[in-house]
């Protein structure tokens, strides 16, 4: 089985992918988009793509591509802990940094760390945190906020492991295929949908729909229309199948007073991190 990831080798993604199917080939793709096409052609079985950060909030490019781009389902998910780590060339000593590659987010999550340590080093962005330790070891003076196994890759040094500055920082990840999981003891099922107007009480009868059955809603987010200024799609999850009794009645109830609902999937719950 091939499994699709944001690469390159060495990001969290390909971490997910290897957490979610371990020994399964991998298929390195440049953007989320990519990897929904390598599934959609059938060149990778299922795909890997960050939809959640437990500080940055959701992933816009993810749900775009789910709301508007693909007809994949969402089979599963895995979350990820986010552990930043210190990687210099070998030789390289603290005390020489100048200049630290990262993502922007990495960069923005390790604040504390390079503040402490090295507050006159310059911050460059790079496109993943693996791009950041191929920089790093090709510059003398030059360190990457990375993960381990990027450092083992591009045989870095570590200075410092676990440096970020909130050690609950998490990625969910979601599997992306052509079919539907069938119903387990603990799913999810995320939604997407568009009302064809705008008046006071939609929300609060959309609500309505889950909560008089007692159907637990998680989360729940919006994204523009793209079509008209001012206007959303609304994203819900909630436990439950969409097969089950209670979750399809409420979809049903749902679906009569939306002009559009797209359910992303149903798909088993992934334990802790």
């Amino acid at each position: 089985m091939t499994i699709a990831y944001l690469g390159p080798p060495g990001t969290f993604g390909e971490e997910a992918a290897r957490r979610y199917a371990p020994g399964a080939e991998l298929l390195s793709c440049p953007t989320h988009g990519a990897v929904a096409r390598a599934v959609e052609s059938g060149e990778a079985a299922t795909g890997v793509m960050a939809i959640e950060n437990s500080l940055n909030g959701s992933v816009a490019e993810t749900l775009d591509i789910l709301i508007h781009d693909t007809a994949l389902k969402i089979q599963g998910e895995v979350i990820v802990p986010i552990v930043h780590n210190f990687v210099v060339a070998p030789g390289t000593a603290l005390e020489d940094i100048e200049l630290v590659y990262s993502h922007p987010q990495a960069l923005g999550q390790c604040r504390a760390f390079l503040e402490g340590h090295c507050p006159e080093a310059q911050r460059a962005a790079a496109l993943s945190t693996a791009q950041a330790v191929e920089l790093a070891v090709g510059r003398p003076g030059a360190a990457a906020i990375a993960t381990l196994r990027a450092a083992e890759l591009f045989g870095a040094d570590v200075l410092a492991e676990a440096i970020q500055d909130q050690a609950n920082n998490a990625t969910r990840f979601v599997i992306i295929g052509t079919h539907e999981p069938e119903p387990s003891t603990r799913d999810r099922t995320s939604i997407a949908f568009e009302f064809a107007g705008d008046r006071a009480g939609l929300l609060t009868a959309a609500l309505n729909e889950f909560s008089s059955r007692a159907v637990n809603c998680t989360k729940m987010e919006s994204r523009p229309t793209r079509a008209t200024f001012g206007e959303y799609i609304f994203l819900i999850d909630f436990e439950g199948h969409a097969r089950d009794p209670e979750c399809a009645a409420a979809l049903d109830g749902l679906r009569s007073m939306t002009s559009m609902l797209k359910v992303f999937g149903s798909y088993p719950q992934a334990g802790d991190a």
